[in-house]
């Protein structure tokens, strides 16, 4: 499959570490001629980190984008209604969304625009980015695998010795696991 001219929502939400991998994902998805459209949730927005600077990086997505970020509930409500979407790839996506999404809260950009992505029945594709994803957080990834409409980036332990409950997605693999979710598909294996 090709993701030529495939229209795909990109958000983003504060796992600032990966920053730098989830540029790379959504380089990686406009080369292969995906039309990207940039979604941050308030902290990716607005906040500051030893990872950089938040107007470099709303500035870096939109670049690489070509288009403004959706960065308010107001604009993030019609995604689904007026179909902006064929595919909505929440990367980098961290325990707070997760728990948002598993448990139907929809207070910021993101999660309210997976919802409303959701309502058209259009997949939605999570690269996880968490710390507690062996721990407290497992129990929303479990809720996640099992619910219709989601799909995973293929996630493992990022460093099992000094952080044995974080998981993470392998960003490199963001475009083909959205070829695979376009086709209705889990990309395999989904722990690696």
């Amino acid at each position: 499959m090709s993701l030529k001219g495939i229209k795909i929502g990109f958000a983003m939400t504060g796992s600032f570490c990966t920053f730098g991998k989830a540029f790379a994902a959504a380089e990686q998805l406009t080369k292969r001629g995906a039309v990207l459209t940039p979604v941050m949730s308030y902290n990716a927005a607005s906040t500051d980190t030893r990872f950089g600077k938040a107007p470099d990086n709303l500035n870096r997505i939109e670049d690489i984008c070509g288009r403004k970020a959706i960065l308010t509930l107001a604009d993030a409500e019609p995604i689904g209604p007026k179909g902006y979407f064929d595919l909505y790839i929440i990367c980098p996506c961290t325990a707070t969304t997760l728990g948002r999404l598993a448990n139907a809260i929809y207070d910021d950009p993101v999660s309210l625009g997976a919802k409303s992505h959701l309502r058209g029945q259009k997949p939605v594709l999570l690269a996880l980015s968490t710390n507690d994803g062996l721990s407290m957080s497992a129990r929303n990834i479990g809720a996640l695998l099992g619910t219709k409409g989601f799909r995973f980036v293929p996630f493992g332990q990022d460093d099992a010795n000094k952080k044995p409950a974080s998981l993470s997605a392998d960003f490199s693999l963001v475009a083909d696991a959205a070829e695979a979710a376009l086709d209705g598909r889990q990309l395999q294996p989904v722990i690696i």
